[in-house]
């Protein structure tokens, strides 16, 4: 598939501030490892299904680094889809949550043990639950936008998904109801376009050239950016998320970004050969910039595998949820 030039793709020299490069870095590479475990994991048979981001780190931890964190309509509310692991470890949680719902265990923070990897969920920090049905929570994100709008302040509903997705009406719906003149919306609609819809090419399915463009006939503002390329990501939402908390208006930004590992374990989980790596490039330019050495980086991988070995081996000793637990966390619940 042939890429378009991308705002940011020129780019080459790293231009933000050497501490907040190495900050990414270490969490790139954090849930790069992570992800890396939970494949392990599920192909151990310590987990049924795996599903997840590797090679979507350059963009999903900027995201991370910028969310308003906490809860209530002051704050940022988070409508994301299931290859987020880097956007919440950015945000700072911490990794044994999700090695905990890949084995699900009882002590799964999320769903307590009955849940999908990668179905992540927080109140305090406005995360709605993470949900299997493609791209529902674009339809989700007016409501908690409308919220914002009464409420005041600079809080904004962020949703994510992917580029097949988009395809789906909940997409549509969030367009329309983001956009509506004189009632226009604090969204921020981000579409992680990494060529693929499971095993179909995306540039067999979609007519536009860029996902981006389908919001112009809308009058929402956007743009495609390589969201392989850290330092461009990190700029770009930021200049989106100023847009939307100062205008209170939508914003559709296109990310293009590599999969890594396919789209789950039931296409195999397997690395992809030919598909860029976004650690691998950023690391070529902190190296070549002077900002860390190749044993710096070398340290950070091997800190973080050490670490999430051990927390795989507490895990599997954890219990699983009791067949009368079925009944909590959810609507009618204890009946």
């Amino acid at each position: 598939m042939s890429r378009p030039r991308l705002v940011g793709a020129e780019k080459s020299a790293p231009s933000l501030a050497p501490d907040l490069l190495v900050r990414m870095h270490d969490l790139m590479v954090k849930a790069r490892v992570l992800e890396e475990r939970l494949i392990q994991m599920y192909k151990q048979g310590d987990g049924y299904f795996w599903i997840g981001g590797p090679g979507e780190e350059a963009f999903n931890v900027p995201l991370g680094l910028l969310i308003k964190k906490g809860q209530g309509p002051a704050f940022d509310y988070l409508h994301f889809h299931y290859r987020q692991s880097a956007t919440f470890l950015a945000m700072g949680e911490e990794p044994i949550g999700a090695l905990r719902q890949m084995k699900n265990t009882a002590t799964d923070p999320y769903s307590g043990g009955r849940n999908f990897a990668g179905h992540f969920s927080k109140r305090a920090w406005n995360l709605a639950p993470v949900t299997s049905p493609i791209e529902v929570q674009y339809a989700m994100a007016p409501g908690t936008a409308m919220a914002q709008k009464r409420h005041g302040g600079d809080g904004i509903s962020i949703v994510t998904g992917g580029d097949a997705g988009t395809a789906e009406g909940d997409f549509a719906s969030c367009l329309v109801w983001s956009s509506r003149p004189g009632n226009e919306l604090p969204v921020l609609m981000i579409v992680t376009h990494n060529k693929w819809g499971i095993s179909t090419a995306s540039d067999t399915q979609q007519g536009p050239k860029n996902i981006a463009d389908r919001a112009t006939a809308f009058g929402i503002r956007n743009k495609t950016i390589e969201g392989n390329d850290p330092v461009v990501a990190y700029q770009e939402l930021q200049e989106a998320m100023d847009y939307v908390r100062k205008e209170r208006k939508p914003f559709l930004l296109e990310a293009r970004v590599s999969r890594l590992f396919g789209h789950s374990s039931a296409s195999g989980a397997n690395m992809v050969e030919g598909e860029l790596d976004c650690i691998s490039a950023f690391e070529e330019k902190l190296e070549a910039s002077g900002i860390l050495t190749r044993s710096q980086m070398d340290e950070v991988r091997e800190r973080y595998t050490a670490e999430m070995s051990a927390m795989a081996k507490q895990v599997r000793e954890e219990p699983q949820p009791k067949p009368e637990d079925i009944w909590n966390h959810i609507f009618f619940e204890g009946k």
